[in-house]
């Protein structure tokens, strides 16, 4: 089976958790640190903040800006459900923002229009989770003069997209944004097992996430109610979580990272080949926007179900069935049965339904070999014309 994603472990990352493991600290110790400021560094932001997954980092940066009862998050229906969630985290409704056809993110036309009628309805939107759905950056700077105008804060869910760049800028810089996300899961771009990464510009953010992620808890004098009782002293100042990264994770993050202009170089590699074999096949390739460097985590096709005998399903099968461990990325949130329940139905979203039922995420990693990427094309060729 080729699978659709995987890590890469060399024998330096290896190495780098070996080291830990015969250190001190296997747990707040120096690691985590270096690797906040690494990335922070690479990517251009002021201040990062590691977690235990990407789903943290978005419940932490929903906490920072104060999400709660009573307030609105928009995202896009076609992510993984935790974009959304991390709103239901913090007692706040969610709703959805239709696609894009062109770069299946979300669409900042089909914003502006629902922020008119909200803003006359009085159910502006707190937060906005812009999605860099498969690596491509959204329209960051349109959705962020939108946030301007509508006074809403943006975070970028920037799990598919590190290494990345808008505009020139790395993603995670925050020109447009208030909070960026990655996630390192072993089928990312670079991994850590598992954990994620919030960075942001603003110092006050950086500080509420950091508290938050460690059970509210300080032992800053200057944060406490009252005096110290003395150097061992704490105090639980807010309701945290326990979302630390470790020692060992930060140590493969460190030394991954290293690497992370090299991996997406070669995954964009890949996609040009890609397309190039895919051109004469009844599919649609993913564009990419000439203002973005996509992380390209994944390479998602549309079929063009009109030009094949085969149903999306049955592809899909026969695809697996023959070796090729192909993806869909995703079933649109609203669609869910627990977000069905709170009255979305299936064709709010036309364009995420549409995207929804013709997509297929085909094998795109690092170490993915020309001879098994040819496997892939002439498998989905004789699939295809069965």
């Amino acid at each position: 089976m080729i699978p659709y994603g995987r890590q890469e472990i060399s024998e330096e990352d290896i190495e780098a958790v070996v080291a830990v493991l015969r250190s001190d600290f296997l747990t707040q110790g120096p690691m985590v640190p270096r690797f906040e400021q690494a990335l922070a560094s690479k990517v251009g932001a002021s201040h990062a903040v590691a977690v235990n997954s990407a789903t943290s980092a978005l419940h932490i940066a929903c906490l920072a800006l104060e999400l709660g009862q009573g307030d609105w998050l928009w995202t896009s229906p076609v992510t993984f459900v935790a974009s959304a969630n991390c709103a239901l985290y913090c007692g706040a409704q969610v709703d959805f923002v239709d696609i894009d056809p062109r770069t299946y993110n979300l669409c900042p036309v089909a914003l502006e229009r629902k922020l008119v009628e909200a803003e006359q309805q009085g159910r502006l939107p707190k937060v906005v989770v812009a999605v860099h759905l498969c690596g491509q950056p959204c329209d960051m700077q349109a959705i962020g003069a939108l946030a301007k105008r509508f006074g809403f804060a943006v975070i970028e869910d920037a799990s598919h997209a590190i290494g990345g760049r808008y505009q020139g800028d790395y993603v995670g810089s925050g020109r447009f944004s208030d909070i960026t996300i990655f996630s390192f899961h072993p089928v990312k771009i670079i991994t850590t097992a598992e954990g994620g990464m919030a960075v942001t510009n603003d110092e006050s953010l950086a500080a509420r996430m950091a508290l938050y992620r460690s059970h509210g808890i300080t032992r800053d004098p200057a944060l406490m109610v009252g005096e110290s009782d003395g150097p061992w002293y704490y105090q639980q100042i807010e309701l945290g979580f326990n979302y630390r990264m470790t020692e060992l994770q930060a140590a493969l993050g460190v030394s991954q990272l290293a690497r992370l202009d090299d991996f997406v170089a070669r995954r964009h590699a890949l996609a040009r080949r890609y397309d190039q074999l895919l051109a004469a096949l009844p599919v649609t390739c993913p564009w990419q926007h000439p203002d973005s460097y996509s992380g390209l985590h994944l390479y998602p096709i549309r079929l063009q179900l009109g030009r094949i005998a085969l149903s999306h399903r049955e592809v899909f099968e026969q695809l697996r069935e023959r070796g090729i461990g192909v993806n869909l990325h995703y079933i649109p949130v609203h669609t869910q049965p627990y977000y069905a329940a709170m009255g979305f139905a299936a064709d709010d979203f036309p364009q995420s339904m549409a995207y929804y039922r013709e997509a297929i995420s085909l094998p795109m990693y690092h170490s993915l070999t020309e001879a098994q990427q040819d496997e892939v094309v002439a498998t989905l060729t004789e699939v295809c014309h069965g």
